[in-house]
Protein backbone atom coordinates (compact mmCIF):
# COMPACT_ATOMS: atom_id res chain seq x y z
CA UNK A 1 0.00 0.00 0.00
CA UNK A 2 2.97 2.61 0.44
CA UNK A 3 3.58 1.45 -2.84
CA UNK A 4 0.21 2.29 -4.14
CA UNK A 5 0.91 5.56 -2.35
CA UNK A 6 4.00 6.88 -3.83
CA UNK A 7 2.55 5.77 -7.25
CA UNK A 8 -0.56 8.12 -6.80
CA UNK A 9 1.48 11.02 -5.85
CA UNK A 10 3.59 10.48 -8.91
CA UNK A 11 0.39 10.86 -11.41
CA UNK A 12 -0.33 13.96 -9.81
CA UNK A 13 2.87 15.05 -10.29
CA UNK A 14 2.69 13.86 -13.97
CA UNK A 15 -1.01 15.63 -13.67
CA UNK A 16 0.41 19.01 -12.84
CA UNK A 17 3.43 19.35 -15.03
CA UNK A 18 1.46 18.17 -18.30
CA UNK A 19 -1.96 19.86 -17.48
CA UNK A 20 -1.04 23.47 -19.24
CA UNK A 21 0.05 21.57 -22.01
CA UNK A 22 -3.11 19.57 -22.40
CA UNK A 23 -5.28 22.44 -22.30
CA UNK A 24 -3.49 24.54 -25.26
CA UNK A 25 -3.74 20.99 -27.10
CA UNK A 26 -7.53 21.04 -26.57
CA UNK A 27 -7.62 24.47 -27.45
CA UNK A 28 -8.03 25.68 -24.24
CA UNK A 29 -5.86 28.37 -22.28
CA UNK A 30 -2.67 27.03 -19.94
CA UNK A 31 -4.08 29.98 -17.83
CA UNK A 32 -7.02 27.74 -16.43
CA UNK A 33 -4.49 25.14 -14.49
CA UNK A 34 -4.92 27.07 -11.13
CA UNK A 35 -8.57 27.00 -11.55
CA UNK A 36 -8.69 23.55 -12.46
CA UNK A 37 -6.82 22.46 -9.50
CA UNK A 38 -8.64 24.72 -7.50
CA UNK A 39 -12.09 22.81 -8.68
CA UNK A 40 -9.85 19.48 -8.34
CA UNK A 41 -9.17 20.19 -3.82
CA UNK A 42 -13.18 21.07 -4.07
CA UNK A 43 -13.97 18.08 -5.46
CA UNK A 44 -11.34 16.04 -3.45
CA UNK A 45 -13.15 17.47 -0.37
CA UNK A 46 -16.82 16.16 -1.14
CA UNK A 47 -15.19 12.50 -2.62
CA UNK A 48 -13.05 12.11 0.46
CA UNK A 49 -15.85 11.82 3.18
CA UNK A 50 -18.30 10.55 0.60
CA UNK A 51 -15.80 7.12 -0.24
CA UNK A 52 -14.76 7.24 3.45
CA UNK A 53 -17.93 6.49 4.42
CA UNK A 54 -18.65 4.26 1.40
CA UNK A 55 -15.66 2.19 2.61
CA UNK A 56 -17.13 1.99 5.85
CA UNK A 57 -20.14 0.78 4.22
CA UNK A 58 -18.38 -1.76 2.53
CA UNK A 59 -16.57 -3.54 5.24
CA UNK A 60 -19.98 -3.47 7.37
CA UNK A 61 -21.77 -5.31 4.24
CA UNK A 62 -19.59 -7.46 2.24
CA UNK A 63 -16.51 -7.00 4.78
CA UNK A 64 -13.88 -6.27 2.30
CA UNK A 65 -12.73 -2.83 0.64
CA UNK A 66 -9.94 -4.01 -1.37
CA UNK A 67 -12.24 -4.45 -4.51
CA UNK A 68 -13.87 -1.03 -3.84
CA UNK A 69 -10.53 0.46 -4.04
CA UNK A 70 -9.39 -1.44 -7.18
CA UNK A 71 -12.93 -1.34 -9.02
CA UNK A 72 -12.79 2.59 -8.66
CA UNK A 73 -8.82 2.90 -9.65
CA UNK A 74 -9.68 0.87 -12.53
CA UNK A 75 -11.47 3.87 -13.68
CA UNK A 76 -9.83 6.56 -12.27
CA UNK A 77 -6.44 5.02 -14.45
CA UNK A 78 -8.49 4.54 -17.34
CA UNK A 79 -9.70 8.49 -17.45
CA UNK A 80 -5.88 9.25 -16.63
CA UNK A 81 -4.75 7.07 -19.69
CA UNK A 82 -6.68 8.81 -21.98
CA UNK A 83 -6.13 12.08 -21.48
CA UNK A 84 -3.24 12.88 -23.42
CA UNK A 85 -4.68 11.02 -26.38
CA UNK A 86 -8.46 13.27 -25.80
CA UNK A 87 -6.08 16.07 -26.17
CA UNK A 88 -5.47 15.82 -29.91
CA UNK A 89 -9.30 14.63 -30.55
CA UNK A 90 -10.03 17.96 -32.74
CA UNK A 91 -13.32 19.83 -31.81
CA UNK A 92 -14.33 17.19 -28.83
CA UNK A 93 -11.06 18.06 -27.23
CA UNK A 94 -11.93 20.43 -24.61
CA UNK A 95 -14.95 18.54 -23.23
CA UNK A 96 -13.08 15.02 -23.03
CA UNK A 97 -10.13 16.65 -21.37
CA UNK A 98 -11.89 18.70 -19.17
CA UNK A 99 -14.56 15.75 -18.42
CA UNK A 100 -11.56 12.93 -18.17
CA UNK A 101 -10.02 15.33 -15.48
CA UNK A 102 -13.09 15.66 -13.48
CA UNK A 103 -14.09 11.54 -13.67
CA UNK A 104 -10.45 11.38 -12.49
CA UNK A 105 -10.61 13.85 -9.87
CA UNK A 106 -13.53 11.48 -8.59
CA UNK A 107 -12.24 8.13 -8.85
CA UNK A 108 -9.20 8.92 -7.64
CA UNK A 109 -10.32 9.74 -4.14
CA UNK A 110 -10.89 6.04 -3.72
CA UNK A 111 -6.51 5.97 -2.87
CA UNK A 112 -6.57 8.45 0.00
CA UNK A 113 -8.77 7.49 2.81
CA UNK A 114 -9.57 3.93 1.79
CA UNK A 115 -6.45 1.98 1.77
CA UNK A 116 -5.66 3.63 5.30
CA UNK A 117 -9.58 2.25 6.37
CA UNK A 118 -7.78 -1.05 5.58
CA UNK A 119 -4.75 -0.85 7.36
CA UNK A 120 -6.72 0.23 10.44
CA UNK A 121 -9.12 -2.72 9.71
CA UNK A 122 -6.43 -5.60 10.19
CA UNK A 123 -3.56 -3.54 12.27
CA UNK A 124 -2.90 -3.62 16.07
CA UNK A 125 -3.79 -0.53 17.77
CA UNK A 126 0.01 -0.31 19.33
CA UNK A 127 1.31 -1.06 15.54
CA UNK A 128 -0.92 1.63 13.43
CA UNK A 129 2.04 4.81 14.43
CA UNK A 130 4.48 2.54 12.46
CA UNK A 131 2.21 1.02 9.85
CA UNK A 132 1.17 4.47 9.40
CA UNK A 133 4.64 5.63 8.95
CA UNK A 134 5.51 3.04 6.47
CA UNK A 135 2.38 4.34 4.40
CA UNK A 136 3.84 7.57 4.95
CA UNK A 137 6.60 6.92 3.22
CA UNK A 138 4.88 6.32 0.09
CA UNK A 139 4.10 9.86 0.05
CA UNK A 140 7.24 11.22 1.19
CA UNK A 141 9.41 9.41 -1.33
CA UNK A 142 6.20 10.82 -3.90
CA UNK A 143 6.96 14.28 -2.92
CA UNK A 144 10.47 14.38 -3.06
CA UNK A 145 11.15 12.82 -6.92
CA UNK A 146 8.47 15.56 -7.53
CA UNK A 147 11.09 18.20 -8.53
CA UNK A 148 13.45 15.93 -10.38
CA UNK A 149 9.77 14.54 -12.42
CA UNK A 150 9.51 18.23 -13.40
CA UNK A 151 12.97 18.49 -14.99
CA UNK A 152 12.85 15.14 -16.57
CA UNK A 153 9.89 15.19 -17.94
CA UNK A 154 9.45 18.27 -18.99
CA UNK A 155 9.70 18.42 -22.98
CA UNK A 156 8.56 14.47 -22.92
CA UNK A 157 5.43 13.39 -24.88
CA UNK A 158 2.94 12.79 -22.27
CA UNK A 159 1.29 9.70 -23.65
CA UNK A 160 4.29 8.00 -22.55
CA UNK A 161 4.40 8.73 -18.53
CA UNK A 162 0.98 8.71 -18.46
CA UNK A 163 0.53 5.51 -19.87
CA UNK A 164 3.27 4.01 -17.80
CA UNK A 165 1.87 5.47 -14.34
CA UNK A 166 -1.52 4.58 -15.19
CA UNK A 167 -0.51 0.77 -15.82
CA UNK A 168 1.40 0.92 -12.89
CA UNK A 169 -0.92 2.50 -10.67
CA UNK A 170 -3.49 0.07 -11.53
CA UNK A 171 -1.13 -3.37 -11.41
CA UNK A 172 -0.25 -1.89 -7.74
CA UNK A 173 -3.71 -1.45 -6.48
CA UNK A 174 -4.73 -4.67 -8.35
CA UNK A 175 -2.78 -6.59 -5.58
CA UNK A 176 -4.38 -4.90 -2.61
CA UNK A 177 -7.55 -7.70 -3.40
CA UNK A 178 -5.11 -10.30 -2.81
CA UNK A 179 -3.28 -8.60 0.40
CA UNK A 180 -7.03 -8.74 1.54
CA UNK A 181 -7.62 -11.79 0.85
CA UNK A 182 -4.38 -13.26 2.65
CA UNK A 183 -5.55 -11.03 5.36
CA UNK A 184 -9.22 -11.38 5.92
CA UNK A 185 -8.26 -14.91 8.47
CA UNK A 186 -6.23 -12.44 10.71
CA UNK A 187 -7.00 -12.63 14.25
CA UNK A 188 -6.06 -8.93 14.31
CA UNK A 189 -9.13 -7.60 12.30
CA UNK A 190 -11.48 -5.72 15.38
CA UNK A 191 -15.06 -6.07 16.24
CA UNK A 192 -17.34 -3.79 14.04
CA UNK A 193 -18.53 -0.88 16.02
CA UNK A 194 -22.04 0.68 16.49
CA UNK A 195 -20.87 4.34 17.20
CA UNK A 196 -23.72 6.38 15.12
CA UNK A 197 -21.69 8.34 12.46
CA UNK A 198 -22.27 12.02 13.70
CA UNK A 199 -21.35 11.19 17.36
CA UNK A 200 -17.66 10.12 15.76
CA UNK A 201 -17.51 13.05 13.45
CA UNK A 202 -18.71 15.56 16.60
CA UNK A 203 -16.05 14.28 18.62
CA UNK A 204 -13.30 15.17 15.73
CA UNK A 205 -14.37 18.71 15.03
CA UNK A 206 -11.61 20.29 17.49
CA UNK A 207 -8.83 17.96 16.40
CA UNK A 208 -9.52 18.74 12.97
CA UNK A 209 -9.49 22.42 13.36
CA UNK A 210 -6.23 22.15 15.19
CA UNK A 211 -4.95 19.78 11.78
CA UNK A 212 -6.27 22.55 9.49
CA UNK A 213 -3.99 25.07 10.87
CA UNK A 214 -1.09 22.77 11.03
CA UNK A 215 -2.22 21.88 7.01
CA UNK A 216 -2.16 25.34 6.34
CA UNK A 217 0.95 26.21 7.94
CA UNK A 218 2.74 23.25 5.83
CA UNK A 219 1.31 24.67 2.30
CA UNK A 220 2.51 27.92 3.04
CA UNK A 221 5.88 27.21 4.40
CA UNK A 222 6.62 24.48 1.40
CA UNK A 223 4.67 25.68 -1.44
CA UNK A 224 5.03 29.20 -0.83
CA UNK A 225 8.54 30.20 1.11
CA UNK A 226 10.52 27.09 0.69
CA UNK A 227 11.73 27.54 -3.11
CA UNK A 228 12.14 31.49 -2.32
CA UNK A 229 13.84 31.18 1.16
CA UNK A 230 16.25 28.63 -1.16
CA UNK A 231 16.97 31.40 -4.06
CA UNK A 232 18.33 33.63 -1.64
CA UNK A 233 21.30 31.68 -1.47
CA UNK A 234 21.13 29.07 -4.71
CA UNK A 235 20.60 29.43 -7.88
CA UNK A 236 17.24 28.47 -9.81
CA UNK A 237 18.90 25.32 -11.05
CA UNK A 238 19.60 24.24 -7.95
CA UNK A 239 16.32 23.72 -6.31
CA UNK A 240 15.94 20.48 -7.78
CA UNK A 241 18.60 19.21 -5.25
CA UNK A 242 17.46 21.52 -1.98
CA UNK A 243 13.74 21.15 -2.42
CA UNK A 244 13.73 17.08 -1.06
CA UNK A 245 15.57 18.40 1.85
CA UNK A 246 12.04 18.67 3.49
CA UNK A 247 10.86 15.38 2.66
CA UNK A 248 14.29 14.00 3.64
CA UNK A 249 13.84 15.16 7.20
CA UNK A 250 9.69 13.95 6.95
CA UNK A 251 11.01 10.39 5.78
CA UNK A 252 13.52 10.53 9.12
CA UNK A 253 11.41 11.76 11.62
CA UNK A 254 8.92 9.33 11.48
CA UNK A 255 10.66 6.47 13.09
CA UNK A 256 11.16 8.24 16.15
CA UNK A 257 7.64 9.88 16.11
CA UNK A 258 6.08 6.05 15.61
CA UNK A 259 7.98 5.26 18.61
CA UNK A 260 7.13 8.20 20.62
CA UNK A 261 3.40 7.73 19.96
CA UNK A 262 2.97 4.51 22.20
CA UNK A 263 4.94 5.46 24.98
CA UNK A 264 3.67 9.35 25.69
CA UNK A 265 0.84 9.67 23.32
CA UNK A 266 -0.65 10.56 20.06
CA UNK A 267 -1.49 13.90 20.74
CA UNK A 268 1.13 14.99 22.70
CA UNK A 269 3.19 13.52 20.07
CA UNK A 270 1.87 15.55 17.57
CA UNK A 271 1.24 19.06 19.51
CA UNK A 272 5.55 18.93 20.37
CA UNK A 273 5.89 18.15 16.92
CA UNK A 274 3.95 21.50 15.54
CA UNK A 275 6.04 23.41 18.50
CA UNK A 276 8.88 22.01 16.80
CA UNK A 277 7.61 22.70 13.51
CA UNK A 278 7.07 26.16 14.42
CA UNK A 279 10.95 26.69 15.20
CA UNK A 280 12.05 25.17 12.15
CA UNK A 281 9.50 27.62 9.85
CA UNK A 282 10.90 30.46 12.17
CA UNK A 283 14.60 29.35 11.55
CA UNK A 284 14.34 28.65 7.62
CA UNK A 285 12.56 32.80 7.72
CA UNK A 286 15.08 34.03 9.64
CA UNK A 287 18.49 31.77 8.39
CA UNK A 288 21.67 34.09 7.38
CA UNK A 289 23.19 31.05 5.49
CA UNK A 290 22.30 28.16 3.05
CA UNK A 291 23.62 25.50 5.59
CA UNK A 292 21.47 27.17 8.25
CA UNK A 293 18.36 27.19 5.86
CA UNK A 294 19.21 23.57 4.77
CA UNK A 295 19.07 22.55 8.89
CA UNK A 296 15.90 24.10 9.60
CA UNK A 297 14.22 22.75 6.42
CA UNK A 298 15.00 19.41 7.96
CA UNK A 299 13.58 20.08 10.98
CA UNK A 300 10.25 21.56 9.13
CA UNK A 301 9.70 18.74 7.76
CA UNK A 302 10.43 15.90 10.22
CA UNK A 303 8.15 18.13 12.53
CA UNK A 304 5.60 17.70 9.33
CA UNK A 305 6.42 14.38 9.02
CA UNK A 306 5.42 13.75 12.94
CA UNK A 307 2.72 15.66 12.84
CA UNK A 308 0.95 13.80 9.74
CA UNK A 309 2.25 10.83 11.17
CA UNK A 310 0.64 11.24 14.79
CA UNK A 311 -2.99 13.04 12.49
CA UNK A 312 -3.44 9.29 10.64
CA UNK A 313 -2.95 7.18 13.94
CA UNK A 314 -5.43 9.84 15.69
CA UNK A 315 -8.36 9.96 13.20
CA UNK A 316 -7.71 6.05 12.80
CA UNK A 317 -8.16 5.86 16.56
CA UNK A 318 -11.16 8.14 16.83
CA UNK A 319 -12.64 6.04 14.36
CA UNK A 320 -12.36 2.65 15.39
CA UNK A 321 -14.11 0.58 15.17
CA UNK A 322 -16.46 0.43 11.57
CA UNK A 323 -16.36 4.42 11.28
CA UNK A 324 -12.75 4.94 10.36
CA UNK A 325 -13.20 5.47 6.53
CA UNK A 326 -15.93 8.72 8.59
CA UNK A 327 -12.90 9.92 10.54
CA UNK A 328 -9.87 9.62 7.61
CA UNK A 329 -12.23 11.35 5.18
CA UNK A 330 -13.05 13.99 7.15
CA UNK A 331 -8.95 14.21 7.63
CA UNK A 332 -8.36 14.06 4.23
CA UNK A 333 -11.38 17.15 2.70
CA UNK A 334 -9.37 19.46 5.96
CA UNK A 335 -5.97 18.57 4.06
CA UNK A 336 -7.52 19.29 0.48
CA UNK A 337 -8.80 22.86 2.11
CA UNK A 338 -5.57 23.74 2.83
CA UNK A 339 -4.31 22.89 -0.80
CA UNK A 340 -7.46 24.33 -1.57
CA UNK A 341 -6.33 27.82 0.46
CA UNK A 342 -3.40 28.00 -0.95
CA UNK A 343 -3.73 27.39 -4.81
CA UNK A 344 -6.65 30.43 -4.03
CA UNK A 345 -3.99 32.88 -2.43
CA UNK A 346 -1.07 31.78 -5.03
CA UNK A 347 -3.58 33.08 -7.39
CA UNK A 348 -4.31 36.61 -5.72
CA UNK A 349 -0.75 37.03 -6.29
CA UNK A 350 -1.18 37.80 -2.53
CA UNK A 351 2.70 36.46 -1.40
CA UNK A 352 3.86 38.78 -4.34
CA UNK A 353 2.98 41.79 -2.74
CA UNK A 354 5.85 43.34 -1.01
CA UNK A 355 3.82 44.43 2.28
CA UNK A 356 2.51 41.06 2.62
CA UNK A 357 5.65 38.67 1.66
CA UNK A 358 6.98 39.58 5.39
CA UNK A 359 3.72 38.34 6.72
CA UNK A 360 3.44 35.28 4.52
CA UNK A 361 7.51 34.36 6.07
CA UNK A 362 6.24 34.57 9.71
CA UNK A 363 2.44 32.20 9.10
CA UNK A 364 3.81 28.70 9.24
CA UNK A 365 4.81 29.63 12.27
CA UNK A 366 1.93 31.14 13.46
CA UNK A 367 -0.54 28.26 12.10
CA UNK A 368 2.02 25.76 13.71
CA UNK A 369 2.12 27.28 17.31
CA UNK A 370 -1.51 27.90 16.70
CA UNK A 371 -1.95 24.23 15.73
CA UNK A 372 -0.29 22.97 18.89
CA UNK A 373 -2.33 24.87 21.27
CA UNK A 374 -5.65 23.26 20.39
CA UNK A 375 -4.06 19.61 19.69
CA UNK A 376 -2.48 19.88 22.99
CA UNK A 377 -5.40 21.26 24.73
CA UNK A 378 -7.25 18.23 23.62
CA UNK A 379 -4.32 15.97 24.57
CA UNK A 380 -5.12 17.32 27.95
CA UNK A 381 -8.73 17.51 28.13
CA UNK A 382 -8.16 13.37 27.39
CA UNK A 383 -5.94 13.01 29.99
CA UNK A 384 -7.77 14.76 32.56
CA UNK A 385 -10.76 12.74 31.45
CA UNK A 386 -9.49 9.14 31.85
CA UNK A 387 -8.72 9.15 35.75
CA UNK A 388 -12.57 10.22 35.95
CA UNK A 389 -13.68 7.78 33.26
CA UNK A 390 -12.00 5.05 35.18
Amino acid sequence: MAVVQFLFVTTWTIYVIFLPKLLQTAGLPATLTPLILLVDQLVFMAMDIYVGVAADRAQRTIGKIGPLIAGTTLVSCLAFLLLPFAAGSGVVAPAAVLGLTLVWTITSSALRAPPWVLLSKYAAAPSVPRMNMLMLWGLTAGGAIAPYLGVVLKNTDPRLPFVLSSLTLLAATAGIIYVERHLKSSPLAPVESTAPAADVAGKSMHFLLGLLLLAVGFQIHFSVNTAAQFLRFAKPDGLEWLMPVFWIGFGIAMVPGSALCGRYGTLQVMAVSAVLGALGAFASASAGSLGLLIAAQGVAGGAWGSMLMCAFTAATAAGRTGREGLTLGLMFAVLAAATLGRIATVMSGAPKQPDLAAAFSWLPTVCWLGGALLIGALAMGKRNATPAAA
